[in-house]
């Protein structure tokens, strides 16, 4: 989950190499033109061809400098200026200007340096639906498919056409492209794909929710079919591990380990996935897409729905059954890092007895005290430190390994409010908005701070800590039963230079859990030093695995054959 799959991805997980990459600021708003521009005028219509029906969404028009990739695909915090307005029921052929008074990033229209651009529109389109909560809302919803709204099923563009900004002229653009559902991958000998329907969110949305899975097989499944094998769920990960038979499409170099991330390619793992000598696991990732975030977090949410029982009673079960598990908690182990790191950590917290050991990388925030570098309970300002009579500093959401700022809160949450209202952005504060927060009046999630002023809202802070999802907090109220269940359980890593400072929050869990007593459970802690940044792992996927091997057959309970798996 994440945080950040690649450029106009959300901060979470599956694609975890990306997230290293440094970038730097858009300057737009900072260049000074040699003369002063007049902002433009888009006119954006729908084509009838491409949509008869009306319209509801939020209508993004992008503005870049590069042609390639076509703009809707360079959309991140770094890239494009983008100019936003919603779209209620919009008739087809009805055109729509976005001017001066549309919402923009990183600054408004009129600062834009005259010069030739690159525009597109897209269009990230609504679906009304009824909540079983009685709440009637419009959201983009699929088929629980992890995708970005330049990509995503059903929404609609405008073909990218070059332009000169500077003159006041009227710039018009055709929304005549929809965007169609692409293939389902096909299975092959090692690697099986699951669509779910969970009777319980379908229950919830009035409306089929799916979760969908992707199953590694180990070596030799079918040739033992009496087999039954320990199961790793590796949240997060497109593919588990990034497994491919395939040197030429095997993500990172073949034959080396990335400094940055720790992990080898995905090639190399299969090398050593199907070698003699090394533990059969089965090893299942989850695609949870949900109406705002590409990841649900695998809890129970009031604005999401039951996801935690959806996915403890209802999905793995399944896949369980489906596919020859041991089906024991001694034999159900979780990994993930970054927005997986912290549902690792949740499940394990949440369900004790069903899970038998977690792996948490750079989890997101764990410790709301450390809400990156904010405190939910004490700090006011989202967006300022005041560090004097009369200074105070932006606070930063996203930094180098060396230390350099890269984005602020601020920064951040207008993005996010440019790409979508009411929580409907898919991206990371609005996801924690919708998997922490409360349902507001209108429906949509009641959020943490008002994108535009940042001013902390404290009944939402102590919702979040009520409600189980600051998980230092939960763990500490809950110690008592869960503490003697997560013995030996719960193994942490961190990047002491963490992107997006979530470094902070783990080493409050450390001292948690350093102080804890009945029982003491210590944990285990491992942190990248020096100067090692969200992706880092500290040792290779097939590391892990034989870990995770060895730390399997040493719990299993007396008469259990892990012969069967074991090299």
């Amino acid at each position: 989950s994440t945080l950040a799959h690649q450029a106009v991805m959300p901060f979470s997980i599956p694609a975890r190499g990306t997230r290293a990459m440094l970038m730097t600021l858009c300057t737009l708003a900072l260049a000074r033109p040699a003369a002063a521009a007049v902002g433009p005028r888009f006119v954006v219509t729908v084509s009838s061809a491409t949509r008869a029906q009306p319209l509801t969404g939020r209508l993004v028009v992008i503005v870049s400098r590069r042609s390639q990739p076509e703009p809707r695909f360079q959309v991140s915090p770094t890239g494009p200026a983008l100019f936003a307005v919603d779209l209620d029921q919009l008739a087809s052929g009805t055109a729509v200007t976005v001017d001066a008074q549309a919402l923009g990033y990183p600054s408004t229209m009129s600062s834009l340096p005259a010069g030739d651009y690159y525009v597109q529109a897209v269009v990230n389109v609504y679906e009304q639906v009824k909540r079983a909560d009685g709440h009637t809302l419009w959201l983009h919803m699929n088929d629980g498919t992890v995708e970005t709204f330049a990509m995503a099923q059903g929404n609609i563009y405008s073909d990218a056409q070059k332009v000169h900004i500077g003159d006041g002229s009227e710039i018009r653009l055709t929304l005549n492209h929809l965007i169609v559902a692409e293939p389902r991958p096909a299975d092959t000998e090692w690697i099986k794909h699951v669509r779910i329907q969970s009777d319980k969110l379908t229950k919830f949305w009035g409306r089929p929710i799916f979760i969908n899975a992707v199953v590694l097989l180990p070596k030799g499944y079918a040739e033992h079919p009496d087999v039954r094998y320990p199961v790793v769920y590796p949240l997060g990960h497109s593919i588990p591990f990034s497994f491919t038979t395939d040197s030429a499409t095997s993500s990172g170099k073949v034959g080396t380990v990335s400094e940055v991330t720790g992990t080898e390619a995905g090639y190399d793992f299969y090398k050593q996935w199907s070698a003699e000598g090394f533990p059969r696991f089965i090893a299942i990732t989850l695609d949870q897409q949900t109406p705002y975030f590409p990841d649900s977090y695998s809890v129970n949410s009031a604005n999401n729905g039951p996801y935690g029982d959806a996915i403890v009673d209802e999905v793995m079960p399944q896949l369980e059954r489906q596919f020859r598990a041991i089906g024991k908690s001694y034999a159900r182990i979780i990994e993930g890092a970054s927005t997986s790191g912290w549902q690792t950590l949740a499940l394990q917290l949440q369900h004790p007895d069903y899970f038998g050991g977690a792996w948490i990388f750079q989890p997101d925030p764990i410790d709301f005290r450390r809400y990156q570098q904010i405190d939910i309970y004490q700090d006011t300002s989202a967006f300022t430190l005041p560090v004097g009579q009369f200074l105070s500093l932006e606070r930063p959401f996203r930094r180098s390994m060396q230390g350099q700022v890269l984005w602020t809160v601020r920064q951040l949450s207008l993005f996010e409010e440019v790409l979508g209202t009411r929580g409907r952005s898919s991206y990371q504060y609005g996801a924690w908005d919708a998997v922490f927060g409360p349902v507001g009046d209108d429906g949509y999630p009641r959020p943490l701070w008002n994108n535009l002023k940042g001013t902390i809202d404290r009944e939402v802070a102590t919702y979040w800590r009520d409600h189980g999802f600051d998980l230092r907090a939960y763990a500490e109220q809950h110690w008592a039963s869960i503490g003697p269940k997560v013995v030996g359980k719960l193994h942490f890593s961190a990047g002491d230079m963490d992107d997006f400072y979530l470094n902070l929050a783990v080493y409050q869990f450390e001292d948690f859990l350093a102080h804890s007593s009945n029982p003491h459970v210590p944990g285990e802690f491992t942190y990248g030093r020096p100067m090692k940044g969200h992706s880092w792992h500290g040792q290779t996927w097939a590391e892990l695995v034989r870990r995770i091997g060895v730390y399997v057959r040493d719990h299993a309970p007396a008469g259990e054959r892990s012969s069967d798996w074991q090299y």
